[in-house]
């Protein structure tokens, strides 16, 4: 099969909730970029990631038949994290329903590579509806999830009921069990998150080229 030309790889949707986490997605390296890329804020909350990635992957809208990746900040859940490690979903979980990522050995490895020093871990991402704190922690960490945010989950479903398409999950963490948002030194582990965040940009390409749906 002869290689797809470029301006015709579908897009690539990056959504992510907070101001700063499109900040930090918008001023990474975006040479190697395989098609167009959109980072799309979408306000807090599932609520919200819903709605923006429903109405980005509608027909008329400006990306409707991205592949798309949930990115941002997260709480880590496992005892030991700490702030700027990353987390790959293999499947997001939420209250309706789960979905299961695209390309995650590959997706941890390509970041493995472009963040090195960086601890990257793998398993499921739990979807809030607020900012997990204390005990809820360890209740959530009994499920067998290693990660919690207020997006993801909504962002990924709200994606394949558009229609299928390659999906994924990467976070930062910035608030984890020992190093709790409340405790001294959040500003230095919140610009270590920060930083980490800018340096992703090249292994979401790899994985959207290794993802790339053949037009029909």
């Amino acid at each position: 099969m002869a290689p797809m030309d470029p301006a015709e790889h579908p897009p690539l949707l990056i959504a992510c909730a907070l101001g700063i986490e499109q900040f930090a997605l918008r001023s990474g390296h975006r040479k190697e970029a395989p098609g167009p890329v959109t980072v799309l804020r979408t306000g807090m909350g599932p609520k919200a990631a819903a709605t923006a990635v429903r109405q980005a992957l509608a027909h008329g809208g400006p990306a409707p038949d991205a592949a798309v990746i949930a990115s941002g900040f997260c709480a880590g859940l496992v005892p030991g994290m700490h702030p700027g490690d990353l987390i790959v979903a293999d499947e997001t979980r939420g209250p309706h329903g789960t979905s299961a990522c695209t390309g995650v050995e590959l997706l941890a490895k390509a970041l493995d590579r472009v963040v090195p020093g960086r601890t990257v871990h793998t398993g499921p991402l739990l979807g809030s509806a607020h900012v997990v704190r204390g005990p809820e922690r360890a209740r959530l960490a009994a499920t067998g999830a290693i990660a919690v945010d207020m997006e993801s989950a909504a962002t990924l479903g709200s994606a394949l009921r558009a229609g299928p398409r390659p999906v994924a999950a990467v976070r930062v963490v910035v608030d984890a069990p020992e190093h709790e948002l409340v405790r001294i030194g959040t500003l230095r582990g919140g610009i270590s998150a920060f930083r980490v965040l800018r340096a992703v940009l090249p292994a979401f390409f790899e994985w959207h080229r290794s993802s790339l749906l053949p037009r029909r």
